[in-house]
């Protein structure tokens, strides 16, 4: 695996293997936290890049950290210092940090397709898609597939409700398309207005009542209101939203024993009950240290030693 662009290029096997190799980095990381273990020699040598020219927590510091428990040397450009800000263009960026000797580049844009542009831009170097656009979030579904292996141990054949701003949602995508492939009952609710067109097309069941859509699933996915991608108003107000898909605690024993899981940031009181974010049924907080496991996965899979 030269690029990691997104999951709907990958094949059932791909998958399995990269989780597998994330369960095992999962362990290691927790034999880590507890006994502060020195670093894996794995990338020593190697040059990545964090290149995210959009906001970003979770995403952006579990890549870091990642990164540096495999000895890469790893470095984030800030887009407010950069040539960005004088009208330096995305591809000059590009191949002008390529040219310092970066074996790889983790990419957030507000562009669909930036990152399948940027590995055809690049004359060596890789890439790992970390959110383009309404296109895909591949790694968010990694390590959430990741965080229900652990949990189920199992990660097919499941049913699962992803709940909210379906039509802006890269999250949502990456998922769909990995779960197709794992033969998961996919459920889908939100307001018609926050649908594509073309939702069918996608191998799912369509909601509009929050009740029927999680009615004995084993994951509720809640996602969040993408207001930054909003160029017009989708529903009458954020309290009738909230009102009408917010998960309460009420609603889980809808869903006996379901995992309840989020990308983050969470919107307390809007999609979620703060009651459910902290309860025992969430694995918010479990899908973050998987996050630093399966990106450590993900960038071994690229620079591993076997591809120097």
């Amino acid at each position: 695996m030269k690029h990691l662009l997104g999951l709907e290029s990958l094949d059932r096997e791909e998958i399995l293997s990269l989780l597998k190799k994330g369960k095992e980095y999962r362990e290691w990381l927790d034999e880590v936290y507890e006994k502060r273990r020195q670093p894996l020699p794995h990338l020593k040598g190697r040059r990545i890049c964090l290149l995210f020219y959009e906001p970003s927590t979770r995403t952006r510091h579990s890549f870091e950290i990642a990164g540096r428990l495999l000895e890469a040397d790893v470095t984030s450009f800030s887009l407010a210092v950069s040539s960005v800000q004088k009208g330096e263009s995305f591809k000059d960026t590009l191949l002008t940090l390529e040219s310092m000797g970066f074996d790889l580049f983790v990419i957030r844009h507000s562009y669909s397709g930036a990152c399948f542009y940027a590995s055809n831009i690049l004359r060596r170097a890789s890439v790992v898609n970390a959110g383009d656009g309404m296109h895909e979030h591949p790694t968010q579904t990694l390590l959430d597939l990741l965080t229900i292996y652990r949990a189920r141990n199992k990660v097919e054949g499941l049913r699962i409700a992803i709940v909210g701003d379906i039509l802006h949602s890269r999250v949502a995508r990456s998922a769909i398309f990995a779960l197709n492939k794992l033969n998961w009952n996919i459920h889908i609710c939100a307001p018609p207005t926050l649908l594509p067109k073309d939702v069918e097309k996608f191998n799912v069941k369509v909601f509009h009542r929050l009740e029927e859509a999680i009615k004995d699933v084993d994951v509720i996915y809640m996602l969040r209101i993408q207001r930054e991608r909003q160029k017009e108003q989708f529903f009458p107000s954020l309290e009738e939203y909230s009102r009408l898909y917010r998960l309460t605690s009420q609603h889980l024993s809808l869903a006996p024993g379901a995992m309840v899981m989020h990308p983050g940031p969470v919107n307390r009181g809007v999609e979620m009950e703060g009651t459910v974010v902290d309860g025992g049924e969430s694995f918010i907080l479990d899908q973050v240290r998987n996050g630093v496991a399966i990106r450590m996965a993900i960038l071994h899979s690229i620079l591993g030693e076997e591809k120097r």
